[in-house]
C-alpha cells in the first residue's frame, strides 16, 4: 500500500479528537522497517539531498544535529508530505473557524506551497534529525516566515527497542491563567506524531481560545535516534 492509501486509511475522526483533547495525536506504524531504514540512511549519505546541516549546540538549540532536505525531495518524503496535507488542512480550517480567523487553507499542498513562494518562502523544510547519547532538543516552534501551516508530523525512523533509549518527544502547552502542561510521547518505529506548529484552539466556558504549543526532545540515554520531520510550509 502506498503512503497516500495508508494515510487516507487512518482514523481521522480519532486524530482530530485527540488533538482537541490532549494537543497531539499518534498513528499506527505507517512506514515499514525497510522504508524507515531507507530514509534514515540518507542522513549519512553523500547524495546531495540536503540543503543545510544545523549543529544544535552552536545556536543553543540543544545538542545533536539536523539536516534539511533540498528540492526535489526524496520520493517517499514527498509522498508523505503530499498525502498528509489534505486531511490536515481540513483540521486546520476547522481550527481557524473556531478561533474566528479568516484563514482558508487550500485542500492540496501544491497550492499552499505556491502561496509560500509568493512570500519568498522557497526553501523546503522537511528534515532528518539525528541524536546520539546525551543529545536533546530544546522546546521550540518551527516557524520560518510569515506563512506557516499550523500542524506538522514527526516520524520515528529508529527502533526504540534496539537502537536507543530515552529521547521522548515532548509537547508543552502554555494555557492562559493555568500552569503549563507537558506530554511525553513515545513512538514505535514507523509511527508518527501529529503536533501543532504554534498554537491550537482549546474550548472553555467562554468559547475557544488559543493555546500556545512548543515541542522538543528529552535527553537520549544510549544509542542513536533518527526522526523525520514533515513541515508543510517552506522557509525564507
Amino acid at each position: 500500500m502506498v503512503p497516500f492509501e495508508r494515510v487516507a486509511a487512518l482514523n481521522w475522526t480519532r486524530i482530530s479528537s485527540d488533538l482537541d483533547a490532549v494537543g497531539y495525536a499518534t498513528t499506527c506504524p505507517l512506514l515499514g522497517v525497510e522504508e524507515c531504514e531507507e530514509i534514515a540512511n540518507l542522513y549519512d549519505s553523500s547524495l546531495g539531498v540536503f540543503r543545510s546541516t544545523i549543529e544544535m549546540s552552536r545556536y543553543n538549540f540543544g545538542s545533536g544535529q539536523y539536516r534539511y532536505f533540498s528540492y526535489p525531495l526524496p520520493s517517499l518524503v514527498e509522498e508523505l508530505r503530499k498525502s498528509f496535507y489534505p486531511p490536515l488542512s481540513g483540521i486546520a480550517n476547522d481550527w481557524a473557524a473556531r478561533l474566528g480567523l479568516d484563514t482558508k487553507w487550500p485542500d492540496n499542498h501544491k497550492e499552499f506551497v505556491e502561496s509560500c513562494h509568493r512570500h519568498n518562502q522557497r526553501r523546503p523544510t522537511p528534515l532528518l534529525l539525528s541524536y546520539n547519547s546525551g543529545d536533546y532538543n530544546c522546546l521550540h516552534q518551527d516557524l520560518y516566515g510569515e506563512v506557516f501551516f499550523p500542524l506538522q508530523v514527526v516520524f520515528m525512523l529508529s527502533d526504540p527497542v534496539t537502537d536507543f533509549d530515552g529521547g521522548e518527544l515532548i509537547v508543552v502547552e502554555t494555557r492562559p491563567r493555568m500552569q503549563s502542561r507537558a506530554s511525553a510521547i513515545n513512538l514505535s518505529q514507523g509511527c508518527a506524531a501529529i503536533i501543532p506548529v504554534r498554537e491550537r484552539p482549546r474550548k472553555s466556558n467562554r468559547g475557544y481560545h488559543r493555546v500556545q504549543s512548543r515541542h522538543g526532545v528529552s535527553t537520549v540515554g544510549n544509542g542513536r535516534r533518527i526522526t523525520l520531520g514533515i513541515i508543510f510550509h517552506d522557509a525564507l
